[in-house]
């Protein structure tokens, strides 16, 4: 009777104690909670953009010979490799590097067709060959497509323009948006009234650089013709934006 006693006691004991700690963890969190929404209601935050407008110094262009209607592969393979071969030969002469010469695409396929009569039929074999390339002389723009349309290019596009190196511009932009996020932080007290305190926090959102590009490739036969020499076209970069954004978090008083 006596060890029954005693242990509903020992039971009753670790009931109050685990009652007292779920009560003190109940206490702590709500006080966290309270203390959290006390800072975010006495914080003001205001957001402003900084931009900086340059030109790309970098173009890259897509440039491909497409070859059909060869009888064997081994002939649609070699038509297509000596045209890019003088294609790449004459982009080095204008000093673009090998290290900025990428081939990008290459497929070689047969050919069918169909009738009634035979069915499917083997008409031949095509390749296609892009390669990409980097210009970072952008004077050299259109001598590179009149150069590697005369050695054989019949489609070009895919022209996009890039600023190389913005770590620069983005510091500016930066510096921009800062001052622009203060000024309208020391307006907005004023029209308001809100008394603003010392600066807590800084955040940035990730710029961003328009590219200028085409993404068409043109087949260069129409679009310039192929009859007698290819003219060299003017291709303008024009100009980009170097954009960031920045959020300033300040105490209320």
């Amino acid at each position: 009777m006596e060890e029954q006693i005693y242990s509903n006691r020992k039971q009753y004991m670790w009931f109050k104690v685990l009652v007292i700690l779920c009560v003190t963890a109940i206490v702590i969190v709500s006080l966290v909670m309270a203390l959290q929404k006390n800072d975010i209601e006495h914080q003001f935050s205001v957001t402003a953009t900084g931009k900086i407008t340059a030109t790309p110094d970098i173009a890259t262009i897509m440039i491909g010979v497409y070859t059909d209607a060869k009888l064997t592969a081994a002939e649609a393979v070699l038509d297509n490799t000596e045209k890019m071969n003088q294609i790449i030969a004459a982009l080095k002469g204008i000093d673009i590097e090998k290290k900025d010469i990428e081939t990008s695409n290459y497929n070689l396929n047969p050919m069918y067709d169909w009738t009634d009569r035979e069915g499917r039929r083997l008409i031949g074999y095509e390749v296609r060959q892009n390669v990409t390339i980097k210009i970072r002389d952008l004077d050299n723009i259109g001598s590179a497509i009149q150069l590697t349309t005369e050695k054989g290019a019949n489609q070009i596009g895919g022209i996009n323009f890039t600023i190389d190196d913005p770590d620069e511009l983005k510091a500016e932009a930066r510096k921009i948006a800062i001052e622009k996020a203060k000024v309208k932080a020391e307006e907005l007290s004023r029209d308001s009234g809100l008394k603003i305190g010392k600066l807590i926090n800084v955040y940035e959102s990730q710029g961003y650089y328009p590219d200028l590009r085409t993404n068409k490739m043109y087949a260069m036969d129409e679009v310039l013709g192929m009859g007698g020499s290819v003219p060299e076209p003017t291709i303008e970069a024009g100009e980009q934006e170097v954009v960031v954004e920045m959020t300033l978090v300040y105490e209320v008083k």
